[in-house]
């Protein structure tokens, strides 16, 4: 449940001259984060994507285009679709530059919506504005209360430290959700994991399964009451666009651990599930477009 926007990905072929031109190669895709891991779970097995998109053709296209993707996709439809303007260096870095429009619209969801669901994934964002924020909060506690397994995405250093470092972490304390995962740094933003340890935050989600993934380091995963597993993350050979990467990483472990109810399966199958993606602009999986 969460953004789905578009994304215009610009491949930076030289360092950006501020002022001037600089030479690109720019692509229009879906994005949006809960978007994305729908995508690319609804080739793994039945996904739902519960969201808002604007009163225009551009989220009738974008709603087409996760449907073609197998996604069963529940939208308000409300004010503009929003647009993410993104980045990419030479070395595939991301900078992003969000204007999230009918996304953070969201203010009514279907009970119906929920059923049948094993898993609600959010990503970090969906709390971030009204009144998609206090919607999201609201509907963690109704899936909670149909027994539903909440997975959250920290997202990104730049939300969290808006959104307020404790204020997230009290919201994650109340929470509760079987899942919490998130690259290195934003692991160690909101002190639960650093470095492959525990870290000082980590008792205060003392029910939370940590995954922290490092890139090409190995997935780190503490699970309450067990030891930390180390699940290493098979070699890439190309790298051109860090997009989506995470988003593809949780729709493979999580529909992994659905299937399997195995964590170190389930970080086999968001390795693999992320390894699709970069080399492809944004958060597709295939030849440039």
């Amino acid at each position: 449940m969460g953004d789905l926007v578009e994304d215009v990905i610009v491949w930076l072929a030289e360092p950006l001259r501020h002022g001037t031109d600089t030479e690109v190669e720019i692509f229009h895709t879906r994005g949006g984060s809960a978007a994305n891991v729908a995508s690319f779970a609804g080739h793994l097995g039945p996904t739902r994507f519960i969201g808002c998109v604007g009163n225009d053709h551009l989220g009738d296209s974008l709603v087409r285009d996760l449907e073609a993707d197998g996604v069963d996709v529940r939208v308000q439809r409300k004010n503009a679709t929003g647009t993410i303007v993104i980045l990419i260096d030479q070395s595939g870095e991301r900078s992003m530059l969000p204007n999230r429009g009918a996304a953070k619209m969201l203010d009514d969801v279907p009970d119906e919506w929920l059923d049948g669901l094993q898993l609600l994934h959010i990503p970090a964002y969906s709390f971030s504005g009204e009144p998609v924020g206090n919607t999201t909060v609201e509907v963690i506690r109704r899936a909670k209360a149909k027994g539903i397994l909440i997975s959250i995405d920290a997202s990104s250093t730049g939300m969290l430290a808006q959104f307020g470092v404790e204020r997230f972490l009290d919201l994650m304390t109340e929470l509760s959700p079987d899942f919490l995962i998130g690259n290195e740094s934003e692991m160690a933003f909101l002190g639960v994991a650093n470095n492959g340890q525990r870290g000082v935050h980590a008792h205060r989600l003392p029910q939370t399964t940590l995954v922290t993934k490092a890139g090409a380091d190995p997935t780190i995963v503490h699970c309450p009451g067990e030891e930390a597993l180390v699940v290493r993350v098979p070699a890439v050979t190309e790298i051109r666009d860090l997009t989506g990467a995470g988003d593809a990483f949780a729709a493979g472990f999580l529909s992994t651990f659905l299937q399997t109810r195995d964590l170190k399966n389930a970080c086999e199958g968001g390795h693999a599930s992320a390894a699709r993606v970069l080399s492809s602009p944004g958060a597709s999986a295939g030849s440039k477009a």
